[in-house]
C-alpha cells in the first residue's frame, strides 16, 4: 500500500473551473497533504482532457465513463468502447457513470442503457465501476441485482446520498461507499446517519471539487486541498481517531482501485 497523508478519491481536475490555475490547484493540493488523487471522466469527449492531466502527474490517476448527465451524448456506447481507454496504464476504474433522476438531463431508459454498458466494461476489465444515483433508489437497484446476477465486479457508490434501504442492499453485494464534503453540511443529517451504518472497512473519502466545498469552505470553488474536512467530518460520525480514519479509507481504496501501484 501507497503511504499517503490524504486521498482525494473524485477529482474533476479537467473542469473549465480550474483553467486559469489548475497547476496551482494541483500543488495545494499536495502542499495541503493530499498524496494521490483520482482524476473523473464526466463524458467520453473528455477522456483525452482527464487523462493528460493523470499522465502528466504521478500522483493522479484517471477513469474512464460517461456521467448519466451526459448519457445521451454516447447512446450507443459499446463494451469496446470502454475496455479500448481502460487499457492505457493510468486508468483505475470505470466511470463515472449511473442514474440521476433529479435533473433527468439525458432521458431514463438511455440514463439505463449506458449505465449497464459501463457496469459490462466493470466486470470484464475487473475494475471498479464508479456509480452516481440521485433520486433513482428503486431503479439503481434492481440495475445493480441484475448486473451483479450475470457476473460480479467491484462497485463504488460515490458521494452517496441516497437512502439507508439501497446502501444496505448494495453494502450486501459488496459494495464501497465515499464520503463528500455534504457529510459536513449542517442539513445532512441524513446522509451522516447512513454513514454510520455504512461497512467499516468499505469506506473512502473524496471532494467531487470543484463542486460541494466542505465546510467551512462551503460557498468557495472546492479544491482536493480541503479533503482533511471530509477526513475529519468521518472521524467525528464514526468515532474514529485521525489515524483510524486515515488507515482504514486508505486500505479499501487500495483494495478497490488496486490498479494504482508506486
Amino acid at each position: 500500500m501507497i503511504d499517503c497523508r490524504y486521498i482525494d478519491s473524485h477529482v474533476n481536475l479537467h473542469a473549465p473551473q480550474f483553467d486559469e490555475d489548475r497547476a496551482e490547484v494541483i500543488e495545494r493540493a499536495r502542499a495541503a497533504g493530499v498524496d494521490l488523487m483520482i482524476n473523473i471522466c464526466d463524458r467520453l469527449s473528455n477522456f483525452d482532457a482527464v487523462y493528460a492531466i493523470a499522465e502528466a502527474n504521478d500522483d493522479i490517476w484517471a477513469t474512464v465513463g460517461t456521467h448519466p448527465h451526459e448519457a445521451k451524448e454516447n447512446p450507443d456506447l459499446t463494451v469496446e468502447d470502454l475496455l479500448t481507454l481502460a487499457q492505457k496504464p493510468k486508468v483505475v476504474g470505470i466511470g463515472e457513470c449511473g442514474l440521476d433522476f433529479h435533473y433527468d438531463y439525458s432521458p431514463r431508459d438511455i440514463q439505463a442503457k449506458v449505465f449497464r454498458v459501463h457496469a459490462m466494461a466493470a466486470r470484464e476489465s475487473g475494475l471498479p465501476l464508479v456509480v452516481h444515483t440521485r433520486e433513482a433508489d428503486d431503479w439503481m437497484g434492481q440495475v445493480l441485482e441484475e448486473e451483479m446476477a450475470k457476473g460480479a465486479f467491484k462497485l463504488l457508490l460515490h458521494c452517496y446520498t441516497s437512502g439507508p434501504e439501497l446502501a444496505r442492499k448494495c453494502a450486501a453485494m459488496g459494495a464501497y461507499f465515499s464520503v463528500s464534503g455534504i457529510a459536513t453540511f449542517k442539513a445532512a443529517q441524513d446522509v451522516r446517519d447512513v454513514i454510520k451504518d455504512m461497512p467499516g472497512d468499505r469506506i473512502i473519502i473524496e471532494t467531487d471539487c470543484p463542486y460541494l466545498a466542505p465546510m467551512p469552505m462551503r460557498g468557495r470553488r472546492c479544491e482536493p486541498a480541503f479533503v482533511p474536512h471530509v477526513y475529519d467530518k468521518l472521524g467525528e460520525i464514526r468515532g474514529w481517531t485521525a489515524d483510524e480514519v486515515r488507515g482504514r479509507t486508505h486500505e479499501a481504496l487500495f483494495e478497490l482501485f488496486d490498479r494504482i501501484q508506486p
